[in-house]
C-alpha cells in the first residue's frame, strides 16, 4: 500500500458518517447564548506516541499535518513528559492531577483505579459537562472493581466501527465517528469534554507497511541505544504509519468542530501517552521513554504560532482543564493549571517535573515491577533505581517488560554483534543514574559516579528525596514495597515463578 492510498482510507475512516447528525448538534450548539463563557475540551491521546516524532518538530519520515495545525495556531510544547512510561499509571495522573506515587494499586500498570481518586471529567460532569470517550480511555486494567460505574475517563462512545482497516494491528475504531455521535447526544447548551483515545501507535504493527507506503529507511532517525540497521529501521517506519493513522482521526474530528462553528471554542490537546515502544523507551525513565508531543489549541484565547520549551507535566492537565472551566481543582491535585501561562504567553509553572514507574508487565519472579523515580531540569535527568538488584527489562530470557517486535528480536538475536547496546536494554543498572540531556536524548552516558557531576547528582538526588516526601510517596517513606502487593489484571506468566496469581494481591508485600 503507498502511503497517499493509506491516507485516503485513513480521511475516509475519520469522515465515513460526517454525513449524519450534524444538524441537530449545530441547534443545541447555538440555541443557547450562554454556549461559549466555558470552553469545550477535546483530549486527543495516542498510545506510544513519542517526541520528537512529528513533522513540525523535523521528523522527516512521518507527517502528522492535523498535529501541526494546533501546534501552529496554538503551542507546540517540545518539553513534554508523562508521569509515568506505561499506559495506565500514566493515564490515572491525567486524569486525577496526582502523581503516581498518591495513587495506590493506579499507580501501577495494569491494576485497579481506587473510586476515591476522583477524575476532572467525573468532576466537570458535575459541572454541567457532556462528557465521553472513545478508544482507550483509563486502562488497561479494571475499573469495575473499584466501585466504578463508569471508565474514569467517562462513557465510553466505541460502537463505530471502520469498515476497512488498511493495516493489521490498527484498531477498527471509528474515532471521528464515535465523536460525530458523542456530539449529537450533548444536552442543548452544554459544553463538552471528550477523550479521544487513539490506540495507535501502539504494538503490534505490519511488518514492512511503512516501506510499502513508500517511506524511506534512509529518513527513519535511529537512536544511538538501538543497532542503526533495516530491521530496526523498518520497524521505526511501520510505527510512524500508525502515527499518521492517529493523526488522519483527529483531522476528522477538527473538521467535525469546524463545521459546527465549535472550533474556536475548544481547547484541543494533542499528545501521546509515553514514548515509542521499542527497546530502553517506552517503560524506561529515560526521554525516549518518558518525553513525548504536545500541542494545543484555544481560539484566540492562545496566541498563535508559539513554541515553548517550559517543563511541562501530565499531571497539570487536570487542574489546566478545570481552571478553564471554571471549577476550582481539588486540594489534592498535584499538578498545577498551565492557563497563566497559556493566555498570557508568559513562563510555565514548574522549575522542573517529576516522573516514575512501578511494575509494568508481569516481567519478574514473584510479579515484582522495576521502581524508579525520576527528576527532570532544564538540562539534566536524575533517575533513582531502587531495585538495582531486579532485571530493568524483565528476568532473562524474555525481557518481557520490552514489548514484542522486530527491533527487540533484532537486538536480542544480535547480542553478539552488539553487545553495549543489548547491555543498555536489558541489563542491570546502577542506583543512581544522571545525564546531560541538554547535549542528547539518548541517555547513553550515565555522569552519576563522575567526580566533576557529584555535586549535581547529590543535589538532585536530594530534591528529589524532598518532593517525593511532600507527595507522601511510599518510595520515600520506606514503605514502597506495597506497590508489589497490588494486582495485576493482565496477562500473567507463571513460567517466571513466585507468585502468579492473576487479580490478587501479594501477600507477602502487603505490609
Amino acid at each position: 500500500m503507498n502511503r497517499r492510498h493509506f491516507l485516503e482510507k485513513a480521511t475516509c475512516g475519520a469522515l465515513g458518517v460526517a454525513g449524519w447528525g450534524l444538524a441537530g448538534s449545530q441547534s443545541s450548539a447555538t440555541a443557547n447564548p450562554e454556549q461559549g463563557r466555558r470552553p469545550n475540551i477535546l483530549f486527543a491521546i495516542a498510545d506510544d506516541w513519542g517526541w520528537p516524532h512529528a513533522s513540525i518538530a523535523g521528523a522527516k519520515a512521518v507527517r502528522t499535518p492535523n498535529f501541526d495545525r494546533i501546534a501552529r495556531e496554538g503551542v507546540l510544547f517540545t518539553h513534554a513528559f508523562c508521569a509515568a512510561p506505561q499506559c495506565s499509571p500514566n493515564r490515572a495522573a491525567i486524569l486525577t492531577g496526582r502523581h503516581i506515587g498518591q495513587l495506590e494499586e493506579a499507580g501501577t500498570h495494569s491494576s485497579l483505579f481506587p473510586d476515591k481518586f476522583k477524575a476532572y471529567p467525573s468532576l466537570l460532569a458535575e459541572a454541567g459537562y457532556h462528557v465521553g470517550f472513545t478508544g482507550k480511555g483509563w486502562g488497561p486494567g479494571e475499573w469495575k472493581r473499584s466501585g466504578r460505574s463508569e471508565n474514569p475517563a467517562g462513557p465510553e462512545y466505541s460502537r463505530l466501527k471502520v469498515a476497512d482497516v488498511p493495516l493489521d494491528g490498527i484498531a477498527p475504531t471509528d474515532y471521528s465517528g464515535n465523536f460525530e455521535t458523542f456530539l449529537t447526544k450533548r444536552p442543548e447548551g452544554a459544553p463538552f469534554c471528550f477523550w479521544y483515545g487513539g490506540q495507535e501507535p501502539h504494538r503490534k504493527y505490519e511488518k514492512g507497511s511503512g516501506l510499502k507506503s513508500g517511506k524511506k529507511l534512509e529518513d527513519a532517525p535511529v537512536p544511538a541505544f538501538l543497532p542503526d540497521d533495516a530491521a530496526v529501521r523498518g520497524d521505526m517506519l511501520d510505527y510512524f504509519l500508525e502515527i499518521e493513522w492517529f493523526d488522519a482521526q483527529l483531522g476528522g474530528m477538527l473538521k467535525k468542530l469546524e463545521a459546527l462553528g465549535e472550533l474556536e471554542n475548544t481547547i484541543v490537546v494533542v499528545t501521546g501517552d509515553n514514548g515509542m515502544s521499542f527497546p530502553r523507551a517506552k517503560a524506561n525513565l529515560y526521554e525516549y521513554g518518558v518525553r513525548v508531543p504536545l500541542a494545543l489549541r484555544w481560539g484566540d484565547r492562545v496566541k498563535p504560532g508559539r513554541t515553548a520549551d517550559d517543563l511541562i507535566s501530565f499531571v497539570d492537565f487536570a487542574p489546566t482543564f478545570l481552571d478553564a472551566a471554571g471549577v476550582t481543582p481539588p486540594a489534592e491535585m498535584s499538578g498545577k493549571s498551565l492557563l497563566g501561562m497559556l493566555t498570557s504567553g508568559g513562563a510555565g509553572p514548574n522549575e522542573y517535573v517529576v516522573f516514575g514507574r512501578e511494575r509494568h508487565s508481569h516481567a519478574r519472579k514473584d510479579n515484582v515491577g522495576y521502581p524508579g523515580r525520576a527528576i527532570r531540569t532544564r538540562d539534566r535527568l536524575f533517575i533513582q533505581n531502587y531495585k538495582a538488584d531486579r532485571w530493568p527489562a524483565g528476568d532473562p530470557e524474555e525481557y518481557c517488560d520490552i514489548d514484542d517486535g522486530p527491533s527487540k528480536t533484532f537486538l536480542t538475536e544480535n547480542r553478539d554483534k552488539y553487545p553495549e547496546l543489548f547491555a543498555m536494554a536489558v541489563g542491570k543498572r546502577p542506583e543512581a543514574e544522571l545525564f546531560d540531556v541538554s547535549q542528547s536524548m539518548d541517555c547513553i552516558k550515565n555522569l552519576a559516579d563522575s567526580p566533576e557531576h557529584r555535586d549535581m547528582r547529590d543535589k538532585l538526588s536530594a530534591q528529589l528525596t524532598a518532593v517525593l516526601t511532600e507527595q507522601k510517596d511510599p518510595r520515600a517513606l520506606g514503605t514502597g514495597d506495597i506497590f508489589d502487593s497490588y494486582p495485576r489484571f493482565g496477562a500473567m506468566r507463571p513460567k517466571l515463578g513466585g507468585f502468579a496469581k492473576q487479580g490478587a494481591y501479594n501477600p507477602d508485600y502487603q505490609k
